[in-house]
């Protein structure tokens, strides 16, 4: 068995967070795609193939980790949609195979039942689904009536009151090899990976797989929350790092994670799971809690409280309040600050992505922030907010609208400037 793994994309709809590819965000000190590599090799999988764009930024990563298993990189070189990726790999199949995202580090739970799924009805492709609330998002399958998991069809994002079912496709797939051949045949377009699946659904020689567990999506950037939660539950071990300095006078309770250097001052709380990466530094009367994922270099000041936030490398808050929230790397938050992550309505927040109010499944969502972002003292952060990277939001303002990247932000006086060039 070999595995393709899927990491050449654009990732568009995870922007703010898409200067890389996001399965480059870290949790717990390592790429997502690290941990889907250590899947596979559970699985005993020898040989695993990454697609990446021609920026290489994967191969680059990957070369700081020992896997022991055998990393081939092919180049997509222009983003022409799944289906051209996974023909990247055509000339190094050799039997069936795995497709998957790079972001799936449960693939080990999965992939051994597809097999054996497949063995027992014969099919050439088995597909993983899920369960959701949200079908127009996804790939749906329309199932056949004289069985349960016969797919005879896939409806990619459907309109509301017209989804065949409520099973989304999770970016899991058991190939033959003959689906080159299939897909050589098919009309090039965004969707033609799905178009050659269909090849197989007419003949009734597609399966699914239907996981009673949420399998984790990264579509959108809010998708890391139920990632790094459930990273967190299965990998997170307590450690305190013998180079940490935590004073007596802090409090430290559940699982909690410290790394190398990291500093607790007198009476700071860190009620886990939580990890801090190397280098962190937690104030006086802070409070970190509840799956907040610190990476390295972050400094956390006196009297700020964390709440369920992912903060990438060398990330800089003073007071203020920063709940349901992920800050790329680089960015320095003025004292005083707060996001908020919850509608005065207790209703779902919805955001804009590529200009369209989007549905975030969520009740609770604070700010998402690109990289090298600073923000001014005592700002407001509405819920669900996105801001671009390398801006600059001034001091006293209220963010109640996405920010574009490179941008010149404040509210003073009732003044707004936006997207200004920045001198």
């Amino acid at each position: 068995m070999q595995a393709v793994i899927l990491a050449a994309g654009q990732s568009s709809r995870f922007w703010p967070l898409n200067k890389k590819h996001k399965s480059l965000i870290r949790i717990m000190g390592k790429p997502l795609i690290y941990y889907t590599i250590e899947s596979l090799k559970k699985l005993k999988i020898k040989e695993v193939l990454i697609v990446q764009s021609p920026k290489r930024e994967i191969e680059e990563e990957l070369k700081k980790f020992k896997f022991g298993i055998n990393l081939n990189y092919l180049i997509q070189p222009k983003a022409r949609g799944m289906g051209d990726a996974v023909w990247q790999a055509r000339n190094l199949i050799k039997d069936d195979f795995c497709v998957l995202h790079a972001h799936h580090f449960d693939v080990d739970e999965f992939l051994e039942p597809m097999l054996r799924k497949k063995k027992k009805t014969g099919a050439k492709t088995i597909l993983l689904g899920n369960k959701t609330q949200q079908p127009w998002h996804y790939g749906i399958v329309k199932l056949s009536n004289k069985t349960k998991d016969e797919i005879i069809d896939i409806l990619e994002k459907p309109k509301k009151g017209q989804e065949p079912s409520d099973i989304a496709i999770k970016g899991i797939y058991l190939l033959s090899k003959d689906f080159f051949g299939h897909y050589q045949k098919t009309k090039k377009q965004m969707y033609d990976f799905e178009k050659t699946l269909s090849f197989y659904l007419k003949r009734g020689s597609a399966r699914l797989l239907v996981s009673s567990r949420k399998v984790p999506t990264l579509k959108f950037p809010w998708d890391l929350f139920e990632i790094n939660r459930q990273l967190m539950d299965r990998f997170l071990k307590s450690k305190i790092s013998k180079t940490a300095w935590i004073s007596k006078r802090a409090t430290i309770e559940g699982k909690v994670y410290f790394g190398e250097n990291v500093q607790v001052l007198e009476n700071a709380v860190i009620k886990g799971p939580c990890y801090l990466g190397d280098d962190c530094f937690l104030g006086n009367n802070s409070l970190v809690r509840e799956y907040s994922n610190l990476e390295d270099n972050v400094t956390i000041g006196a009297n700020a409280e964390i709440a369920r936030s992912i903060f990438q490398e060398n990330v800089h808050c003073h007071s203020g309040y920063f709940g349901d929230s992920i800050f790329g790397k680089n960015c320095k938050i003025g004292a005083g600050t707060v996001t908020a992550n919850l509608r005065l309505d207790r209703e779902e927040i919805k955001t804009l992505v590529k200009g369209e109010k989007t549905e975030t499944g969520l009740k609770n969502l604070g700010c998402l922030m690109g990289e090298n972002i600073k923000v001014g003292i005592n700002c407001s952060l509405m819920p669900g907010i996105l801001i671009g990277s390398d801006s600059v939001v001034g001091p006293h303002s209220v963010v109640s609208e996405n920010i574009k990247e490179n941008s010149i932000y404040y509210t003073q006086f009732k003044k707004i400037t936006k997207n200004a060039s920045r001198k």
